[in-house]
């Protein structure tokens, strides 16, 4: 089995705001993420695919096609949007890194060939914070 990563970059914005709570309960929990005016992130995203290598190519899966992908269905519809309000995968739910990470899975994985399955995807929110997800 191997394992082939492919690193993509966006910028988005977004509120960490729970409408059930208080505006202070809010502030409480999320701090500045709660911000009314937004907030934003250099994101980086790696997404990791596994398989067997062809034995004509010698490749787990072409990296262009893999970008094209990512591309298409995640950084187009993310990149210098507001992941609350313009982005339908995340609409209604919590604009979390856990569940973006989650939703950029239900994104690529229907979009993958035969043979080359989701290993994980990994979401740098900063530098020091990621989360990883494997799939249910």
């Amino acid at each position: 089995m191997v394992y082939l990563t492919r690193s993509e970059h966006f910028n988005a914005a977004h509120r960490l705001f729970n409408p059930g709570w208080s505006y202070e309960k809010n502030e409480e929990v999320f701090g500045k993420c709660a911000n009314e005016n937004w907030h934003g992130h250099n994101y980086e995203l790696l997404v990791t695919v596994k398989g067997n290598p062809d034995p004509d190519t010698g490749f787990l899966f072409d990296v262009k096609k893999l970008s094209l992908i990512i591309r298409q269905h995640i950084i187009e519809r993310m990149d210098h949007h507001n992941l609350n309000l313009d982005v339908d995968f995340m609409k209604d739910k919590m604009c979390s890194t856990e569940n973006l990470a989650m939703g950029i899975w239900e994104q690529l994985a229907p979009h993958l060939p035969a043979g080359v399955q989701l290993h994980c995807v990994k979401l740098y929110e900063t530098p020091r914070i990621y989360v990883e997800y494997f799939g249910r």
